[in-house]
């Protein structure tokens, strides 16, 4: 059977692994476009503290952090995963009892949680914490290395016969894949496929709903999120700073916007337009999906959300086992092998702007600083920045869109926790096998 994946960030790449292990023959397409959102994501697996209210969305996250081990036992090599455990702070003690309730709650059916425990000392697990904050441990969560996950999984598909192609793929109205090259032969930029009604400067996005637009409520802007533990809302009220989404889309100095791949990539030629031939499609173009599957005649409610992250470094301080820092809101922080610290995220409605600003930094910088001023003479060492897909209506989308397309996108600020599992998903579903959980809640909705 011959599948074209649309997209090679994680979703896309856990497809394509998955359909190769069955023995689809497999062609990624990598759009390259800046502001991809597994290079820029920060690589936190803790399900259970979020989507309290929201059991669609939690069952999708549990099941991707569930599968981790399992994976990195497949794919047998570093892919940056370590259960290292995550510290839920709070100024005020009692702020934490909420998220201690619903880990007691969820805890039955998520004994991979671990016991959870309360932390009378945290700087003593994570150095640079303030001396002012209280804590309890989810032992059983993880960090992944985003990047080396998406690639680790690509490596394996193409070592089993899965072909990576270059360029900007979209649908033809019966679901076939048309393939071309950007004129100027280069990488596509990120407004090569942005919708016509992304954000600009002093707007207030909206998503196209039947050919109408319709501006993002409160609900839309927390992605469902509701009083999920983790970015529930900006670190600081006021602090949120506008971008012009018209603007040309760079990404920071040190900052990878494509995959890297395996060999065996190929480029259309420079404006050449081809048809792939395909049996069944994916999309996995996560912010970009819904551009993808226009000439199809659906309009999928897809939106990109900015999240600007940065690293740091702590010159000989060993930071590889440092547990994630969640605090009800605001900045996470999580420590990496070689010194490096990762704080972030911005929560930016913006377009399709994949660009580190200087409102964005100083928000980052200041939050982290408040959690942990140790942190103040840290190098900066990396920013990075990536449009995370957003699907408006609800949790993840996946699901058949025609007899021949599959998509499978809208993971939000969870990319990283169920990417490789919603790509399994897509892989069954093109397949024409039973998906490993119902995906009901998560099916298009093109009427």
């Amino acid at each position: 059977m011959r599948v074209v994946v649309i997209g090679s960030g994680i979703v896309g790449a856990g497809a394509a692994y998955q359909l190769s292990r069955r023995g689809a023959a497999v062609t990624v397409v990598d759009g390259g476009y800046q502001g991809d959102a597994t290079q820029a994501g920060a690589g936190i697996v803790c399900p259970w503290v979020d989507h309290p209210e929201d059991d669609d969305w939690y069952r999708l996250t549990r099941e991707g952090a569930r599968r981790y081990p399992g994976l990195v036992e497949e794919l047998g090599e570093d892919i940056g995963y370590a259960k290292v455990g995550a510290l839920l702070v709070a100024e005020d003690p009692a702020d934490l009892e909420p998220v201690r309730s619903l880990l007691r709650r969820r805890r039955p059916g998520a004994p991979e949680m671990g016991e959870i425990t309360d932390v009378s000392t945290p700087l003593e697990l994570f150095p640079p914490l303030s001396d002012t904050l209280s804590a309890i441990l989810v032992p059983g969560a993880a960090r992944v290395d985003g990047r080396a996950v998406r690639d680790a999984l690509l490596r394996a598909a193409v070592s089993m016969g899965a072909g990576v192609r270059t360029g900007v793929a979209t649908l033809t109205p019966d679901g076939r894949v048309l393939l071309r090259c950007p004129e100027n032969g280069g990488r596509p930029g990120a407004q090569d496929l942005a919708p016509e009604n992304a954000a600009v400067a002093g707007e207030t996005p909206a998503v196209a709903v039947g050919g109408t637009a319709h501006p993002l409520t409160a609900q839309d802007r927390t992605g469902g999120q509701g009083a999920s533990w983790r970015q529930a809302a900006p670190s600081a009220p006021g602090s949120r700073v506008s971008a012009t989404a018209t603007a040309s889309p760079t990404v920071a100095p040190g900052t990878t916007a494509s995959a890297t791949v395996a060999p065996g990539t190929a480029a259309a030629a420079a404006g050449e337009a081809v048809l792939l031939d395909a049996d069944a499609v994916i999309v996995a173009a996560g912010a970009w999906a819904g551009e993808v599957c226009r000439p199809l005649g659906v309009e999928l409610p897809v939106f990109p959300r900015r999240g600007q992250i940065l690293h740091a470094t702590l010159e000989g301080v060993d930071t590889a086992w440092w547990p994630i820092i969640l605090p009800r809101m605001g900045p996470y922080l999580l420590g990496f092998p070689e010194s490096r610290v990762v704080i972030g995220a911005t929560v930016e409605d913006v377009g399709f702007a994949p660009r580190v600003t200087m409102g964005g930094l100083d928000e980052v910088i200041r939050a982290g600083l408040r959690v942990a001023p140790g942190l103040f003479n840290a190098t900066v060492t990396e920013t990075r920045v990536g449009l995370r897909p957003v699907y408006a209506p609800g949790p993840a989308l996946i699901g058949p869109l025609t007899g021949r397309v599959v998509v499978a996108t809208g993971l939000s600020a969870y990319g990283l926790t169920a990417g490789p599992f919603t790509g399994q998903i897509a892989a069954a579903l093109a397949l024409g096998e039973t998906p490993p959980i119902d995906i009901t809640p998560y099916a298009p909705n093109t009427r």
